[in-house]
C-alpha cells in the first residue's frame, strides 16, 4: 500500500503540468467525493489485439492476422501510450505485469525484448515483479520461449482449451491435441511458473471426456489451472449459431468432477475458476479481484486508477488501426470517466465475492474510501438468504452464494 500524501500544483514540474496528460493528473488529484488514505497496488496490462484466428466463442478484442501485423509501429503506440499515462502514475511501482490479447505470443523474439525494455525504462518495478504472457499453443516455438523468458517473462498463460483434437476443431482452435501436449513440455522446460487455461461443457462433450482433460492438465503439474465453463457470449459466432452443448445437470457434473480432482492434486480453487499449488497464485489476477489498480494499454485496454479522491475508469480505442491513428496523435483514450459512489460498492463486491477465502472488512475502505455501511443492507440481506458469511474479521460468499454468484452480486447492484 501507498501513504496518500497531498501534491500541491506548484510541487508537479512545469514540463508536466503543460501536457495534456499532466493536466488531467492535476484535476484528477483535486478534492472529490472519497477519501482514500492509501493507493491500492499498481499493475499494468498490455493488449496485443491480434491472433492467426477468430475463435467463434471469443468476445475479446482480437483481430484475424492478415497476412501480417504492423509490429514496430504497434510497439510505438504502446510507448506513446505509456509514457502519455506517466503523470496519472507518477511514482507509483509496478507490481504485475500482464501481456495478454490476441496472441502475444506472435510477437517476434525482438519485439518481446523491445516491449519490456520500454517498460523497463519508463517505469519503477517491483524486485519481485511478475511478468506474465499469453501464449496459444499454435504459435510455441521452442527457442522463441527461451527468448521470451530472458527478456524478463517469468510466467506464461497457455491457452489449451482442451487436449482432445475434435473438441479443439470444434472449438477453432488452430492446435490439435498433440501441439498442446507439446506445448506443455515447452512451458516445463523453461519456465517453473505457468498457467493453463481449460475449458470444459465443450459442444458435444461428455462428463468422461471433460475428465480426460482435467486429469491430462493435472498430470503435467502446472503451478496453477483456470477452468472455464463454455459460455455463448453475445456478439459471437456461437451466440449466433449455437452449437449442441452438455445440460445444466451434465456441467454440474463436471463442475464437482472438476472440485474433486483439483483437490485431490493439491491445487486450492482461490477463485471461481482459478486453481493452484501452493504459493502459485496468479498475483496479477489477484489484484484485480481485490480491486487494485490497473493501467491498461494498447488496442481496447481498460484502466482503473486511483486518486486520493476518486476513482477513474478508461479505455483505448478497439480497433488496431483506430488505435494506431490516435497513437499518432497522442489521444489513446476513448472514454474515461470516474466511478460514482452509488457504482463503487457494487465494483467493489463484483470483484472480491469472487474470491473462495473471502476479503478483509477494512479492504473495503481502503480500495473505496467509503465506509461498509454504504452497502450495510445488502450485506444483511446476503447474510439473510444463507449467501454470505462474515464477522469482524472476513467477508466471504458461502457454498450457496459461491453455486449461485451471479444472484449474490446482483443483492448488491440494488445498493
Amino acid at each position: 500500500m501507498i501513504p496518500i500524501k497531498p501534491v500541491p500544483a506548484d510541487d508537479i514540474p512545469a514540463s508536466r503540468a503543460a501536457s495534456g496528460p499532466a493536466q488531467a493528473a492535476l484535476a484528477f488529484l483535486k478534492p472529490g467525493s472519497l477519501q482514500l488514505t492509501a493507493l491500492p497496488p499498481l499493475s499494468l496490462y498490455v493488449h496485443f489485439p491480434w491472433c492467426v484466428r477468430k475463435c467463434p466463442y471469443c468476445d475479446f478484442n482480437s483481430h484475424e492476422v492478415k497476412g501480417s501485423f504492423p509490429e514496430e509501429a504497434y510497439l510505438d503506440a504502446l510507448r506513446s501510450d505509456l509514457e502519455q499515462s506517466l503523470p496519472l502514475i507518477w511514482g507509483r511501482k509496478i507490481h504485475t505485469i500482464f501481456i495478454g490479447g490476441g496472441t502475444p505470443s506472435l510477437l517476434s523474439a525482438a519485439g518481446l525484448d523491445r516491449l519490456l525494455s520500454d517498460l523497463r525504462t519508463l517505469l519503477p518495478f517491483d524486485n519481485d515483479i511478475e511478468i506474465t504472457m499469453e501464449a496459444n499453443p499454435g504459435t510455441f516455438e521452442a527457442d522463441k520461449f527461451r527468448s521470451y523468458r530472458d527478456s524478463g517473462v517469468n510466467r506464461l498463460s497457455i491457452g489449451i482449451q482442451s487436449f482432445n483434437s475434435r473438441h479443439l476443431h470444434a472449438l477453432g482452435r488452430i492446435h490439435d491435441g498433440d501441439q498442446a501436449r507439446k506445448a506443455v513440455e515447452i512451458a516445463h522446460a523453461n519456465f517453473d511458473n505457468f498457467n493453463l487455461d481449460l475449458m470444459y461443457a465443450l459442444p458435444q462433450q461428455t462428463l468422461e471426456e471433460a475428465r480426460t482433460d482435467i486429469a491430462t492438465a493435472i498430470g503435467f503439474a502446472p503451478p496453477h489451472l483456470s477452468l472455464y465453463h463454455l459460455t455463448l457470449e453475445p456478439n459471437t459466432l456461437f451466440a449466433k449459431y449455437p452449437p449442441p452443448v452438455p445440460d445444466d445437470d451434465t456441467s454440474a457434473d463436471m463442475q464437482d468432477m472438476i472440485a474433486e480432482l483439483t483437490n485431490a492434486a493439491g491445487y486450492a480453487n482461490y477463485e471461481v475458476s482459478a486453481y493452484a499449488q501452493p504459493k502459485r497464485r496468479a498475483r496479477h489476477n489477484l489484484n484485480y479481484w481485490q480491486f487494485g489498480d490497473y493501467l491498461g494499454i494498447g488496442a481496447g485496454a481498460h484502466s482503473k486508477l486511483s486518486f486520493p479522491h476518486r476513482i477513474v475508469r478508461q479505455m483505448r480505442y478497439k480497433h488496431p488501426q483506430a488505435y494506431l491513428d490516435h497513437a499518432r496523435a497522442g489521444t489513446h483514450i476513448q472514454e474515461e470517466a470516474e466511478i460514482g459512489r452509488d457504482a463503487l460498492g457494487f465494483e467493489f463486491m463484483l470483484n472480491a465475492l469472487r474470491l473462495t477465502e473471502g476479503f478483509s472488512p477494512n479492504l473495503f475502505a481502503e480500495r473505496t474510501g467509503m465506509s461498509l455501511n454504504q452497502i450495510g443492507k445488502a450485506l444483511d440481506l446476503a447474510e439473510q438468504k444463507g449467501m454470505l458469511y462474515r464477522d469482524h474479521a472476513l467477508i466471504r460468499p458461502s457454498d450457496l452464494g459461491r453455486r449461485f454468484l451471479n444472484d449474490l452480486q446482483e443483492i448488491f447492484l440494488s445498493e
